[in-house]
């Protein structure tokens, strides 16, 4: 070929290149352009394919199938040809004659991922779903190969959401089947907190291609995450079924059976992954969480310095060891933790772990004052992770106060789940609910089971109610519900808590602190519940807050300003509900139960309608499970140092005493209505 016959081929492809481009957006200019192509290269089959192809895309199904089935003849052995025949047939309700040209368009190229994706979605629709399932991870192995996926995949590692999400979904518009599409989509929604569409899109993807492994494992994870462990435990066991050396769903399983207070599996089934694998730091953080949580500490306390033996800047294995409360750091460990805080290259995470863990080291080594900097240092990095907004709190608390009212409650009256089983334990964080929940599982007729996400749940699916989830108030929502919507939430409830329930006892304890907040929706939906309010001196209470790092949640905790409002708020709310139901909420004051514990736990289990049982009173001989930050100080007999040790930093709490004003002067009564910021501000 000479340079004059090289210079119009090339112009011809570059031509070409230009009209494939436009297909999806413009395809009338494509098919321009493919005219032009034609008019200088007649029968160039390129520009017969994007002809055909353009007329499909324009809504002229015969004239394409025409152009189409004449070029496969002409041209048998075009995978592409074949391809663009099957969709046109398909659209046209072909499906035989569609499925006969897909199998032949993968026969050509079986590297093809747009064949293989028609020949799935055709295999799906006549009810051959194993042949779908094949097709469909063919489709997802060669996805690599795939521009528009390959570029929502670069989008999605630079970070760039919303570029990744308008290229997904603009797809999934074109291909609802496209199974590797819709898992990084569901990818997507779970970096942006949407769970529930997260896994809506992985149940679409997994009812086409049940053997998408990965897509199952993301699967499993979203349920976790969204506290559907028993549904999660399923999933991965279906994958551990199929491939049981899968070691990420091994270790997925000791977390999930962790979860749902399966201690003993969890903890067999971390031992398994570590026999196979024992340098795996993360999974030896595991083990020693489900170690501490069934009292196994000195084992639990091992596995956390393996882990930091592995990876010395583990920040998490750290506080772990601090968060036991019992281990007390020597000057070797201080210098380690120290070590790392210099670290020019150690992230926020890490270093937020340090800084709480070096303070918990050395407020036992009685440095007041730097430990304060550290735990200052710590909640600055994680405010900054959890932003929290106290005003828009105080004015939830304020929504409550006016929807919860004497009337609203008469009008409902005889309402709900009439089931006398929930005892729920409320009140702020580390005010001795863990205390509590331990003294009434030491009795036979209770069950202790953990912090329940049952409730929360409820209030997030009553938000979706309305359709409009992020701005909605549920307490607007429950207001509208009728007598029965209100016993099936109850029951809703309690089917939710069922798979928590493992020993059969007849009431059982519910111990998520936050569902203070919730006292309305419980007196409505279970009016037959206990609800005890833990009560602690603001400052101590508060304080110990600020000193914890929570694994998740309580973003109001990491500034001592939030902190004061928040219990300001949680004392006026608790004060509406006395007001409203009188003697509906048991109040156990804290140091009252240090001082007096035997006149108060008689109380609470006359409230509970339960006989005094003495061993409620050597509950720290109770060995069961205990998940929280306080697991270990329950073991042990009442003590009083807690009591004080606040003081210790009182120099520092003036932010925190000014946001809890009056509430503070006068515990442990309450303020009258008027001093009580969600009551008295225009309320």
């Amino acid at each position: 070929m000479t340079a004059a016959d090289a210079a119009p081929a090339a112009s011809v492809e570059t031509a070409l290149a230009h009209a494939w481009q436009l297909l999806e957006s413009r395809p009338d200019l494509a098919e321009a352009q493919a005219h032009e192509i034609l008019a200088a290269a007649p029968g160039h089959p390129g520009a017969e394919l994007v002809l055909g192809m353009a007329a499909a895309a324009q809504g002229d199904g015969a004239a394409a199938e025409h152009r189409l089935d004449r070029l496969a003849r002409a041209q048998p052995r075009s995978s592409m040809t074949w391809l663009a025949l099957a969709r046109v047939r398909a659209a046209a309700g072909r499906r035989v004659d569609a499925l006969a040209c897909a199998e032949r368009a993968v026969a050509l190229q079986p590297g093809l991922p747009g064949g293989w994706l028609a020949l799935a979605d055709l295999r799906f629709a006549a009810g051959d779903d194993d042949g779908a399932n094949a097709a469909y991870l063919e489709h997802v192995r060669h996805s690599a190969r795939d521009p528009v996926l390959l570029a929502a995949a670069d989008a999605l590692a630079r970070g760039d959401l919303p570029e990744a999400e308008t290229r997904l979904r603009a797809r999934l518009a074109r291909e609802p089947g496209d199974v590797a599409a819709l898992r990084m989509l569901a990818e997507l929604a779970a970096r942006l907190g949407r769970n529930d569409e997260a896994a809506l899109l992985l149940e679409h993807a997994l009812e086409r291609a049940p053997g998408f492994d990965a897509a199952r494992q993301h699967y499993a994870v979203v349920l976790n995450r969204a506290n559907r462990h028993a549904e999660a435990l399923a999933e991965i066991d279906r994958l551990l079924e199929r491939d049981p050396g899968n070691a990420p769903a091994r270790n997925m399983r000791a977390v999930v059976l962790g979860k749902l207070g399966d201690f003993d599996g969890a903890i067999a089934g971390y031992e398994s992954v570590l026999a196979r694998a024992p340098d795996q730091w993360q999974v030896w953080l595991g083990y020693g969480h489900a170690l501490k949580t069934a009292n196994r500490t000195a084992e639990a306390v091992a596995a956390y310095r393996r882990a930091i033996a592995l990876r010395p800047g583990f920040g998490g294995a750290w506080w772990s060891l601090a968060n036991l409360k019992t281990v007390r750091f020597d000057a070797a460990d201080l210098e380690a933790m120290r070590g790392q805080l210099r670290r020019t290259d150690l992230d926020d995470d890490a270093r937020l772990h340090f800084e709480f863990a070096l303070g918990k080291g050395l407020e036992d080594a009685g440095e007041d004052a730097e430990a304060f900097a550290h735990y200052a240092s710590g909640n600055a990095l994680r405010r900054a992770q959890l932003p929290y907004d106290a005003a828009l709190g105080r004015e939830r608390t304020r929504r409550a106060i006016h929807t919860y009212t004497p009337a609203f409650f008469a009008a409902r009256a005889g309402a709900g789940c009439p089931a006398p089983d929930p005892i729920f334990v409320v009140g702020m964080p580390r005010a001795g609910s863990t205390l509590l929940e331990q003294i009434l599982s030491s009795h036979p007729q209770v069950e202790g089971t953990m912090e329940l996400p049952s409730l929360i749940a409820i209030t997030r699916e009553l938000r979706q109610r309305d359709g409009n989830p992020e701005t909605t108030s549920y307490h607007d929502v429950l207001a509208g519900l009728e007598p029965a919507d209100l016993a099936a939430l109850g029951e809703d409830y309690l089917r939710r808590a069922q798979v928590h329930r493992r020993e059969g006892r007849p009431l059982f304890i519910d111990k998520m602190p936050n569902n203070f907040a919730h006292v309305g929706l419980i007196h409505a939906i279970l009016p037959n519940a206990k609800i005890i309010d833990a009560r602690r001196h603001p400052l101590a209470c508060c304080f110990s807050n600020f000193k914890q790092h929570f694994a998740r949640g309580q973003a109001f905790s990491y500034d001592l300003a939030d902190l004061g409002q928040y219990y300001a708020d949680y004392v006026a709310l608790m004060a509406h509900f006395d007001a409203v139901l009188p003697g509906r909420i048991h109040r156990v004051i804290y140091e009252d139960m240090v001082a007096d514990t035997e006149a108060q736990v008689r109380a609470l289990l006359d409230y509970c309608g339960l006989e005094f049982d003495p061993r409620c009173l050597r509950f720290f001989e109770n060995d069961r499970a205990v998940r929280t930050a306080s697991s270990e100080q329950v073991r042990r007999p009442i003590y009083r140092e807690g009591l004080d040790q606040w003081r210790r930093f009182a120099p520092w709490l003036g932010p925190l005493e000014d946001a809890l004003g009056p509430v503070l002067t006068h515990y442990p009564a309450v303020p009258p209505p008027a001093q009580l910021p969600a009551w008295g501000e225009g309320a």
